[in-house]
């Protein structure tokens, strides 16, 4: 009980420092979750369709997708609980000899952890394979503050979602889908994202709300299949 108080007012500290020392702001952005496919029902369809056999899952956690995906041979890496293996990200990347077909990031979200979970996935991306990550899209700004301010957090993993999309040797989706899945394809990029501002830390909840459609390249969820042809 103790610890549950002690979070609760933390998150309220995080909360109000965010607003005042950050960004403020109070529009959101109108998805329903509840009306959409689970991350797992997404990745077993993927599987099925193109016939994976290997899997890797960055961030397990209580096990609440590594448990439903249904594949031959599967790879869960997480420092507390969950999965297969107890280490971090990065060093379980800095030893891996392994290569994926499909790779599942749901680690820390941080826009910098993301980004270097990214990098590190596609080192070990077979040429056929996709990486997909959880928690891409933010409906208000508090899911998405750093510090963590109330206990759904997606963090502002749609940050390095933008960044890849600037990239021309990526090929990057956002699924509109529990929470937002994003499906990156080590392929050349078939609609780059052009930005100015290329500091992708310092965007702010104002500007993902704003142009969310150009950011984010969103599809939904039936379109999936049609990535892969």
């Amino acid at each position: 009980m103790k610890n549950l108080i002690f979070t609760q007012i933390k998150y309220r500290f995080n909360y109000i420092f965010n607003q005042i020392f950050k960004e403020y702001f109070k529009k959101r952005i109108n998805l329903d979750w509840r009306l959409t496919a689970k991350r797992y029902d997404i990745l077993n369809d993927i599987i099925k369709n193109q016939n994976y056999k290997n899997y890797l899952e960055i961030g397990c956690d209580q096990n609440a997708t590594f448990n439903e995906v249904k594949i031959e041979n599967k790879i869960g890496v997480d420092p507390k609980s969950g999965g297969t293996i107890r280490k971090t990200s990065d060093a379980f990347f800095k030893d891996n000899k392994l290569f994926f077909d499909i790779i599942f990031i749901d680690g820390l979200h941080t826009y910098e952890q993301v980004k270097k979970d990214i990098n590190n996935s596609l080192n070990f991306l077979k040429p056929t394979g996709v990486i997909l990550l959880h928690d891409c899209l933010p409906l208000k700004i508090r899911d998405q503050m750093i510090p963590r301010s109330h206990d759904h957090w997606n963090g502002d993993t749609w940050k390095a979602i933008v960044e890849s999309r600037t990239r021309n040797d990526l090929d990057t989706y956002t699924c509109e889908a529990d929470h937002g899945i994003g499906i990156i394809f080590k392929r050349n990029n078939k609609q780059m994202l052009k930005l100015d501002n290329t500091n992708f830390k310092a965007l702010k909840f104002k500007d993902y709300y704003n142009n969310y459609k150009n950011f984010m390249n969103p599809i939904k969820e039936t379109q999936i299949s049609n990535l892969f042809k």
